[in-house]
């Protein structure tokens, strides 16, 4: 057992993914990105860094893009961008951190089919339909959602011809079923938590949940406090968000998108600055309680002392994720 994950047992026998963390989506700023290996150091092998979300301008999607990759090239002794289902592997086995890229929200494309296959080249392996507000592609979950508009359905049908999986965290429930509905693929919700639970419009429902695993997707749960609970960010309500889903539909389709933000004063003035895509009377305003990447191992402890076999707990921790990866990207 190496280094890494001397202390991360039981994880250090199996792929443990993270399928959405954030660090600052400022160019030329590389201060906060040794922090990534953090990941590693808590037993994960594959991390989904966001590089642009809805409330941003596109250019500083294609300049995240751009910055991450060039970082990661500069420090191949520890990271590897993961671009095939073949990275994964060959990150573990040669001890790295596997890193891939996601996009919140589709006003990245800037209304340009074409920007799907470029972002995808850049390594982005999964884009979500709208950022809590509506888009040209569709409807947000904090808005008034009238559905998957014509240039929506476009966006999905090249999302899937070129590889991209398509993601509905934070996208209205009107729009979110005419996802489900249209796709040909398994279609995630990266980061989102059973409503059942903690009643918030950024969580879903039980039928929503039922219905992205009749695709064949994945509920990644997140660890955001308001989102868990009374902003509780303990391991025991991640676990016990996690084995909701599991009950629910089954340990094939919820994994992990912890949405941990590694600059949260950042996050603190996206808050100040976008109050329509953050509301205050939601709760959401100030006192973030996030779960960290070091609870994962206690996670998987507590996953295993609820009863669940080592081969669930693969699926939840990871194997999900590659099982999407296998029969999406190109």
């Amino acid at each position: 057992m190496n280094n890494s994950t001397a202390n991360t047992f039981p994880l250090a026998d199996m792929l443990v993914w993270d399928n959405h963390g954030c660090m600052p989506l400022r160019p030329l700023d590389e201060s906060f990105l040794p922090q990534l290996w953090r990941y590693k150091q808590s037993g994960v092998d594959v991390a989904c860094l966001n590089v642009g979300f809805d409330a941003i301008p596109w250019e500083i999607t294609v300049q995240m893009a751009a910055q991450f990759r060039h970082w990661l090239r500069r420090h191949p002794e520890r990271y590897l961008q993961v671009e095939t289902v073949a990275d994964i592997q060959r990150a573990r086995s040669e001890g790295k951190l596997g890193v891939l890229f996601d996009i919140e929200g589709g006003c990245a494309l800037n209304g340009q089919l074409a920007m799907v296959e470029l972002y995808y080249d850049l390594g982005i392996r999964w884009m979500l339909i709208a950022y809590n507000s509506n888009n040209d592609l569709g409807g947000g979950c904090q808005d008034e959602d009238e559905g998957l508009t014509a240039f929506g359905r476009e966006v999905i049908r090249e999302m899937e011809r070129v590889g991209m999986v398509v993601c509905c965290s934070h996208t209205g429930l009107k729009t979110t079923m005419d996802v489900l509905e249209m796709a040909s693929n398994p279609v995630i919700f990266s980061h989102s938590n059973p409503r059942a639970l903690k009643d918030h419009y950024r969580n879903i429902t039980d039928e929503v949940i039922k219905a992205c695993a009749a695709t064949g997707g994945v509920v990644g749960i997140n660890g955001i406090g308001h989102f868990l609970g009374d902003n509780n960010n303990s391991t025991e309500i991640l676990v016990q968000h996690i084995d909701y889903v599991a009950q629910l539909v089954g340990t094939d389709h919820v994994g992990l998108g912890l949405d941990y933000v590694f600059d949260i004063s950042e996050l603190e003035e996206y808050l100040a600055k976008y109050p329509q895509i953050f509301p205050q009377e939601e709760g959401i305003a100030t006192g973030f309680n996030l779960v960290r990447p070091e609870q994962l191992p206690e996670a998987a402890k507590l996953l295993l002392r609820r009863g669940y076999s080592e081969s669930d707990l693969g699926k939840i921790m990871g194997g999900n994720h590659l099982r999407i990866a296998e029969q999406v990207w190109k």
